[in-house]
């Protein structure tokens, strides 16, 4: 059984469903890095879209224009003999909506915290030609202010997911990132609502060109499946299904300070917000 959609009715269900809720990952950002070396972490992400899909459904004047910015450390360590890093990471972001040619409700500030820990069981000799591999579990904790019938990116909910990375050398300069998670969410229940999701699947692939330690480019595609969502037990026509091309370019302009561009695109959507254009920075200081 479907929900019959109203504006309302969509607009409190896409404020579980905001922008940057993955477990995104750049190329190279499964490298291992010595015991001792932390990083800070800056990104800024603005979202463009003028398409919003429902249950199969396009629903017309509908767009979401939102800048992002992520605020992310990450400190490596040995556990035991292997190499390990502790992630936090910390959203903020300012959104606009409209559905169906209504202005809505949006909430912004502060979103979900996450906190992750990451392992290397296999470690390369030759990272040019070696195999990288490493496991990471996440937590993403509702700290971020989540209001019914508001667009955000607080969820209101608690979040695992555990995530699979892998680094290929193909040697010549070339390698291979490929990334693998699913995110499980608990039920929750606000005012009177159950809200539930399915688990949802994402999957990363990239093709680097590695020009020396310091430049690179990259090409991308992240796949996302899965994460029906029901309220009150009837299915409301969202879910996580994106398919999105990205190109990247990454360069060291000093021996400790990194900067990454990203553009993307979405090529396929249904359940949510089609981005025409993702436009991401990052900056990243080594200390």
């Amino acid at each position: 059984m479907k929900i019959t959609y109203t504006l309302g009715a969509a607009a409190t269900a896409l404020a579980l469903a905001g922008p940057a809720q993955a477990i995104d990952v750049g190329p190279g950002d499964y490298t291992i890095l010595p015991g001792g070396t932390n990083l800070g972490m800056v990104y800024w992400q603005h979202l463009s879209s003028d398409t919003l899909k429902i249950d199969g459904n396009e629903i017309p004047s509908s767009k979401l224009e939102g800048d992002v910015v992520i605020l992310r450390n990450v400190n490596f360590f040995e556990l035991g003999s292997m190499p390990a890093a502790f992630h936090l990471v910390m959203p903020f972001a300012s959104l606009e909506a409209d559905i169906g040619g209504v202005e809505q409700e949006v909430t912004n500030g502060l979103g979900d915290t996450t906190m992750g820990l990451t392992v290397w069981p296999v470690q390369p000799d030759n990272p040019e030609t070696g195999t990288t591999l490493g496991f990471s579990l996440f937590a993403t904790l509702p700290t971020g202010n989540f209001e019914p019938g508001k667009i955000g990116i607080g969820e209101g909910t608690t979040t695992l997911t555990p995530q699979l990375g892998l680094i290929q050398g193909l040697g010549g300069g070339w390698y291979f990132d490929g990334v693998l998670d699913v995110a499980i969410k608990a039920d929750s229940t606000v005012d009177g609502v159950e809200y539930k999701r399915d688990p949802s699947w994402q999957m990363q692939a990239m093709l680097r060109k590695q020009w020396g330690p310091t430049t690179s480019l990259a090409i991308g595609y992240s796949g996302k499946r899965g994460g029906d969502m029901t309220v009150n037990g009837l299915e409301s026509g969202l879910k996580t299904e994106s398919d999105q091309l990205r190109v990247f370019g990454t360069h060291f302009v000093s021996p400790t300070v990194q900067v990454q561009g990203m553009l993307g695109k979405d090529i396929n959507v249904d359940g949510g917000f089609q981005n025409n254009s993702v436009a991401q920075f990052r900056l990243v200081k080594v200390y």
